[in-house]
């Protein structure tokens, strides 16, 4: 898949959306996918599926999605000229045994589960926040509503992926694709 059209993609389906359109995206394959939005350098949403969908429905879902992200107040039609939009296509999650020896920042995304609990955080995040390991597990568990250190305790299950990014470099700018180290 074209890099650019996965991203120019989101855009038009968050533009129809605006317009009172659908769009159906033109993209094909599978993955797990994620939209963000930035505003000015900060996190104005983020939506995705992680596990690996049909990429069409999953794009749509996501940037449909990441419009209403509940942490902040629903985007306008004229704030979508503000913000940047950058997607994540995610590997499928792989259980990890022993997260300090086979996760690595800069590399991994991950997801902690226990019980009805799930955090899951891009492999972005760390490095942006200049998190080491330990703290990006911590992070991930009261992502998940459960208490730093819980990644340590028996029944916890630790996923890991990989994400290739593409973003714009301005809302509706060039699209690159984002290296994290």
């Amino acid at each position: 898949m074209e890099s650019e059209k996965i991203v120019r993609e989101a855009r038009n389906i968050i533009e129809a959306h605006f317009e009172g359109n659908d769009y159906e995206p033109d993209v094909s394959g599978e993955s797990g996918i994620f939209v963000t939005l930035t505003k000015k350098g900060k996190l104005r949403g983020c939506i995705g599926l992680p596990m690996p969908v049909e990429l069409s429905k999953g794009l749509r879902d996501a940037a449909l999605g990441v419009i209403n992200d509940s942490r902040f107040p629903q985007l306008s039609k004229d704030e979508l000229n503000e913000v940047t939009i950058e997607i994540s296509l995610l590997s499928p999650p792989e259980e990890v045994e022993e997260p300090l020896k086979e996760i690595e920042i800069g590399k991994h995304g991950i997801i902690i589960r226990h019980g009805h609990h799930s955090g899951l955080l891009l492999p972005q995040v760390p490095v942006k926040e200049k998190w080491n390991l330990k703290e990006f597990l911590n992070y991930a568990c009261l992502k998940a509503g459960l208490t730093q250190g819980f990644w340590k305790e028996p029944g916890v299950e630790i996923y890991k992926f990989e994400c290739i990014i593409y973003c714009e470099k301005s809302p509706g700018g060039e699209i690159v694709r984002k290296e994290l180290k």
